[in-house]
């Protein structure tokens, strides 16, 4: 099995693009490659009914995320206020950045 570029890392802020979520910013979780999905915060919650364990003494029900396709999440641009497409640039140094292809802002980096 191969894996598949996603486009979102662990750590950005993305607004999902279509479905019952539509325009709900959130925080990446985890990367799913392999299926080309990501798990957002606060994004497509279910329910799951959790019998008692050995890990999970309380069982019950439990509210959680459930992984979305990246293709339906764009990276959030803080100058644009809005998801965005991202383009790859190499700087000067030799740093390979991701930049919002609208404005310009160097995107994935803290401040």
């Amino acid at each position: 099995m191969t894996l598949k570029k996603v486009h979102v890392k662990t750590g950005d802020t993305v607004v999902v693009l279509s479905g019952k979520d539509k325009n709900k910013k959130g925080k990446v979780l985890k990367v799913l490659p392999k299926e080309g999905r990501v798990i957002v915060e606060n994004v497509n919650m279910i329910t799951k009914h959790q019998k008692p364990s050995q890990q999970a003494v309380q069982g019950g029900i439990i509210h959680k995320e459930a992984p979305i396709y990246a293709s339906k999440v764009a990276v959030y641009c803080q100058n644009c206020n809005a998801g965005r497409r991202v383009r790859y640039e190499i700087l000067k140094d030799g740093k390979k950045v991701r930049k919002c292809v609208k404005c310009g802002e160097i995107l994935g980096t803290e401040k």
